[in-house]
């Protein structure tokens, strides 16, 4: 329960106590800032409080946007202010600030006076249309009551409820439904968890018949996959609509969207070899594919995150075309974001075959992903930037480097001074080249790929052994991402044997997760996983090199085995420890409201 403490003489008919038990407060009241503290000092610790002027008014949706957000310690609107139990003290040193000044009379707002005084941040939601005020005098109020009347406060929380930035065919396509399904089952009582797990389930389940082969199955599968994005784009608008926000929920909607699609990609293939042709490589390639993408857009983001001086012409250049309507769709679409991509995922589905589906899968997430990382580029180059120690540090994280590569750093970290500003992103690409060449085009069981990889390890070494400031350094976690999944594909496609790529599936799923994992936690500022995690599952070049080794030792058939085993082993690893930092870290809730996925 939350406590909500109307200051001042209450005003005839005004519904603002109504309003506030509405959102779960429990109200009480006080005639003046003294009484407001005594009130304060008995509400439990481990609860929300509100303070809230008596000649409030506006919409309930503002009151809602304001006092019962959780992802902030601290927020207000004109006339109300919030604390959280971590910020409670804040508020009660301001109003103990207050009280000691003398102010007890409540001319002005005790509510706004206490934000002025308040000596930390304070979250102010964006209000848009929504009324909140406190009229000093009756014209006043009838004035501002006639500002409620005029704005449809259900519209405008309908409307918060959709992402503000999405792909065109989310929020043409989805989003002028969705928003409805949202509100229906915010009514029913249900949670923005509950509606992430039943997206899985029905992806999980249009996997399954894809994997059945037949054409009866692809089609069902087109059109369930489209329902689990239905449902997937309405787990974020019903924790929009009711600010059911929470930080395993971040996490369940970030990991399961990942989880979904490739385990689709999982359900064609196993179609398709039902029919007789063998897709396995074609989707290890479009998993490993998306995931870099994936890379590159929160390596750049984390890298210009709370840059300085953070301009360039190409950014500008960029801002120019998005002022031009049609350019800001195109441009979007030509990404591929989710919505697109499983749209075309599934049509190409129900009226294809799965190689089909995964060539155009592939063609147009290369598209993709060479116009983002080309603009980025330029970007960079054009850009005068001074990155901070934070940005370096999330990139290091990112990096993923295990004991093999930080030892190398080490040694490194005197001559890597003197080197060229582009080093890291060179020798990072230089090192993923030669292995992942190197293991495609030996043969199989050779000991050349291990040598390749020991020289990998050798150069991620040398790519770490400086902050990664320079800036192309955000190129450094993709380029180790596809080194280290492009070298398990390329031996699992020269062991050729049947079972080598779904086992090399399986292990590359695992450590995505594990890298997705590790994303997510910088994006929550919770830091990056604990060192013994990134130790005990050897880091991408500790992988790589131990992945070589087993196709050395093994006979095809073993190597499939083996690739089988290490999938497993760090799957549970990661999972384990991923949940029990999810569901009892203290991170913040992080629900991504900026470029589509």
């Amino acid at each position: 329960m939350s406590t909500a403490i109307l200051t001042g003489q209450p005003v005839p008919g005004a519904s603002i106590e109504g309003d506030l038990r509405s959102l779960g407060f429990d109200v009480r009241t006080a005639a003046d800032a003294a009484e407001a503290e005594t009130l304060l000092a008995r509400v439990p610790s481990q609860e929300r409080v509100a303070l809230v002027d008596a000649r409030f008014v506006g919409h309930v949706h503002a009151l809602r946007l304001g006092l019962t957000d959780p992802r902030f310690p601290l927020a207000a609107i004109p006339g109300a202010v919030t604390a959280q139990p971590a910020a409670r003290q804040a508020l009660t040193r301001a109003l103990a600030r207050e009280n000691s000044a003398g102010g007890t009379t409540l001319v002005d707002s005790l509510a706004d006076r206490l934000v002025g005084a308040l000596d930390t941040e304070v979250h102010r939601p964006e209000l848009g249309s929504l009324v909140a005020e406190v009229p000093t005098d009756p014209q006043a109020r009838n004035e501002a009551r006639q500002s409620v009347a005029a704005v449809d406060d259900e519209a405008v929380r309908l409307k918060s409820a959709v992402k503000a930035r999405d792909g065109f065919f989310t929020t043409f396509c989805i989003s002028p439904y969705s928003r409805y399904l949202a509100r229906w089952c915010a009514r029913r009582g249900l949670t923005p968890n509950q509606v992430t797990t039943a997206s899985l389930l029905t992806a999980l389940i249009a996997a399954g018949c894809a994997a059945t082969g037949t054409r009866g199955g692809f089609v069902a599968a087109g059109v369930l996959l489209l329902f689990s994005f239905v449902l997937d784009c309405t787990d974020g608008q019903l924790a929009r609509y009711s600010l059911q926000y929470s930080t395993l929920g971040a996490w369940l909607d970030a990991t399961f969207d990942r989880a979904k699609e490739y385990a689709y990609y999982a359900g064609l293939a196993l179609g398709a070899a039902r029919g007789g042709d063998d897709v396995w490589a074609l989707a290890l390639g479009a998993m490993v594919l998306q995931s870099c993408r994936h890379v590159v857009d929160f390596s750049f983001n984390e890298a210009n995150h709370d840059a300085t001086a953070n301009t360039s012409p190409t950014a500008a250049l960029s801002d120019k075309l998005d002022s031009v309507g049609w350019t800001v769709w195109v441009r979007r679409m030509i990404v591929l974001p989710i919505g697109e991509r499983w749209a075309m995922i599934a049509v190409l589905t129900a009226v294809t075959t799965p190689r089909i589906t995964f060539y155009a899968l592939l063609i147009g997430c290369a598209f993709a992903a060479t116009y983002t990382t080309a603009g980025r580029v330029l970007r960079s180059l054009t850009r005068k930037a001074n990155r901070t120690d934070r940005a370096a540090q999330a990139l290091s994280d990112l990096a993923d480097s295990g004991p093999l590569a930080l030892g190398f750093a080490e040694a490194f970290k005197n001559p890597a001074r003197g080197l060229p500003g582009f080093t890291a992103p060179a020798v990072a690409l230089l090192g993923g080249l030669v292995v992942v060449a190197t293991s495609a085009l030996t043969d199989f069981g050779g000991p050349w790929p291990i040598v390749a990889a020991l020289f990998y390890a050798v150069t991620s070494g040398l790519a770490v052994a400086r902050p990664l400031k320079g800036a192309l350094d955000w190129l450094v976690p993709p380029f180790f991402r596809a080194a280290e999944y492009g070298t398990v594909l390329a031996l699992a496609v020269n062991a050729g044997v049947n079972g080598a790529l779904p086992a090399a599936f399986g292990l590359v799923a695992a450590v995505a997760y594990h890298h997705y994992d590790t994303v997510y936690r910088i994006r929550g500022n919770a830091g990056a996983p604990p060192h013994w995690l990134v130790r005990a599952i050897g880091g991408h070049e500790g992988r790589t090199l131990v992945v070589t080794v087993l196709a050395v030792l093994f006979t095809a058939a073993q190597f499939k085995v083996a690739l089988t085993v290490l999938a497993v082993a760090v799957a549970l690893v990661v999972l384990v420890e991923s949940i029990r930092f999810w569901v009892s870290a203290g991170a913040p809730a992080v629900h991504d409201e900026g470029e589509p996925a």
